[in-house]
């Protein structure tokens, strides 16, 4: 018949026995009846297949068994221990909340894939997603990790560049069925282009590649750019969108890909102190991994 499994809670109550000379010390120092105290060092000894006790009028004695196994159990609940406070410190660095700032068109198009298996492996960390254009200022704690489009400029953030961000000209099949698709840089003052309406970006973007384009040559014009993005994906015009939102819009195509567009550089911030948090630097590494990868994905 084979031996049962060796049962390592047993060791507690073998140490507790053995340093206490007796069942009833033992069983008073780990706060649980004699009884069980008694039942705990049979099954051990049974697993062991030795005696590891002589019972005396006044307690119990070890035997050469006992002694010979004390250091490696000694061992053994050290190393319990060790295990237990690793866990806490490891609860403790998955468990809080972490503000994150970002653009309107990463909080909808980029980041909620990432957040979402993030989610997945560190379900005790909370994130909250402030969806904003305004530069959240990471110095007055509006939020403790910032993913822009711009460098911060306060030297005392810490700035990694996680990556460049393609912006394409774009349009749905159904607008290119309808109008045609524009063959030259040239061709797109005779399409039905949507802009910008404060924000003179797009423009300037024209003005640079020598094109005569007005504002007036937008027959859509929005600054809020979840509005543009759809605006594109509904096949209202060419519009000039990130590259990796197009992923969300099924049949959307990038028109004129060899027109000469800078891409937007996106850089990943924080604070120096806070990313002395062990939660704080948990995002932070999963973001500077996960969002270059979606960037070209």
């Amino acid at each position: 018949m084979p031996k049962p499994a060796f049962d390592w809670a047993l060791v507690p109550s073998f140490l507790a026995v053995l340093e206490a000379g007796s069942l009833l010390g033992a069983a008073k120092r780990l706060g649980m009846h004699q009884p069980t105290l008694s039942r705990h060092v049979a099954e051990l000894e049974a697993q062991l297949g030795v005696p590891l006790f002589e019972r005396t009028g006044r307690g119990v004695t070890p035997t050469a068994a006992a002694l010979g196994i004390a250091e490696a159990a000694r061992a053994m609940d050290d190393g319990a221990g060790l295990l237990t406070r690793a866990l806490a410190r490891q609860q403790q660095a998955t468990q809080g909340t972490v503000r994150l700032s970002t653009s309107m068109v990463a909080a909808t198009w980029l980041l909620p894939k990432v957040l979402a298996e993030f989610q997945a492996q560190e379900p005790g960390i909370a994130i909250e997603l402030v969806a904003s254009n305004a530069l959240s200022n990471l110095l007055r704690r509006e939020a403790d990790i910032a993913v822009r489009m711009v460098r911060p400029a306060q030297t005392s953030l810490i700035a990694r560049k996680l990556g460049d961000v393609p912006i394409v000209a774009a349009a749905h099949r159904s607008y290119l069925a309808q109008h045609g698709t524009p063959k030259t840089p040239g061709d797109l003052a005779q399409h039905r282009l949507i802009g910008q309406d404060q924000d003179d970006a797009i423009l300037r973007g024209f003005a640079q590649m020598g094109l005569a384009v007005t504002r007036e040559h937008f027959a859509l014009r929005t600054d809020d750019q979840v509005a543009y993005g759809q605006l594109v994906a509904q096949g209202a015009g060419i519009g000039f969108v990130a590259r990796y939102a197009m992923r969300h819009w099924p049949g959307v195509e990038v028109v004129l890909p060899s027109l000469p567009i800078p891409p937007l550089p996106c850089w990943l911030a924080v604070h120096r102190e806070i990313r002395s948090n062990r939660v704080v630097r948990r995002v932070y590494d999963f973001l500077a991994e996960a969002v270059p990868a979606a960037l070209i994905a």
